[in-house]
């Protein structure tokens, strides 16, 4: 319930003083007090009757009044005016778009889990009438039914799908208090679950059992890939099998791979040196023996240039 008195306080000292004025130039005039006294009075009477009757609603409000207790009419935006003592105002009701915050707490899910769950109501009135006529306090009655709708909607939801598919729970929720507040002239525009909140061991439990999860992803796709690989040296050893020149060919360049990496020294099986035809151990040492003056001569010629190279800038 809202009351703006101060228009109605400026018309009522203006009618007043104008009463006062008449009076002093009724005394002025004809010298009777009493006289003047009366217009004074008159001018109050009259001023606090006007004042009262004037309303002013904002451009968001309207008005409900009740003539001798029965409903005569709905107000506002703007001035207007009432008759005082016939005419009661129980409510100036806001036509704005409200926000109601609601929660339900310890409330128990589909699968016997306790949680507490805040949530926020938008709703605007659209049937002032309703809303006035219909129900005793319509704020405090959505309040409730939005409480019991969620305590509702969680009792029959299952925790993942909360956590999950909070969106499907709001407009579930929107829908079943739509319906309740209807009658009373009251539209829900939309419901948003701001928080869910469970248990700290419970979510602890679910921490361990996400981390487990993807524990066995890992180990999975780990296996499928040790699984490709190995169907690809099933294809390769197939190449080979009918190829034995390319078999001895990728033999040597992994023998040739092994020796250029500053290694002297690469023990082989003997039948592995008869399969290659290399020509025996001695050829074999003679291969690394080479190589490893290859690498001696390209160190050596490294050193050079950076011998000639340090010379050159000191002659600079």
């Amino acid at each position: 319930m809202r009351t703006s008195i101060s228009f109605a306080s400026l018309i009522f000292f203006i009618l007043f003083g104008i009463g006062a004025a008449a009076g002093f130039a009724v005394y002025k005039t004809t010298g009777n007090q009493i006289a003047a006294e009366g217009v004074g009075g008159i001018g109050f009477v009259v001023a606090l009757i006007v004042s009262l009757s004037i309303k002013v609603a904002d451009q968001w409000e309207r008005v409900v009044i009740l003539r001798l207790g029965k409903f005569h009419s709905l107000k506002g935006p703007g001035l207007f005016l009432i008759i005082p003592i016939i005419d009661v105002i129980p409510y100036w009701i806001d036509t704005r778009v409200i926000t109601t915050g609601f929660k339900a707490e310890k409330t128990l899910t589909k699968d016997t889990v306790p949680v507490d769950v805040d949530a926020v109501l938008f709703w605007k009135v659209l049937d002032p009438k309703k809303a006035a006529l219909d129900v005793a306090d319509f704020q405090s009655a959505i309040s409730w039914a939005s409480q019991t709708a969620l305590r509702d909607v969680i009792g029959k939801t299952m925790l993942s799908d909360m956590l999950e598919g909070r969106d499907k729970i709001s407009s579930e929720l929107q829908k079943i208090i739509d319906v309740r507040t209807e009658p009373w002239g009251i539209n829900v525009i939309s419901v948003e679950v701001k928080d869910v909140l469970i248990p700290p061991a419970l979510e602890d439990a679910m921490s361990m059992q996400a981390q487990a999860e993807r524990e066995r992803q890992a180990r999975v796709i780990l296996g499928d890939s040790e699984r490709q690989v190995a169907e690809k040296f099933g294809e390769a050893a197939k190449t080979y099998i009918n190829n034995p020149v390319a078999l001895h060919l990728r033999a040597m360049n992994m023998l040739y791979e092994g020796l250029k990496k500053n290694a002297t020294i690469v023990v082989v099986p003997s039948s592995v040196i008869d399969t290659m035809q290399l020509g025996g151990i001695s050829g074999v040492a003679a291969v690394a023996v080479g190589m490893g003056k290859d690498n001696a001569y390209s160190q050596s010629n490294g050193q050079a240039s950076n011998g000639q190279s340090k010379e050159q800038e000191l002659l600079r």
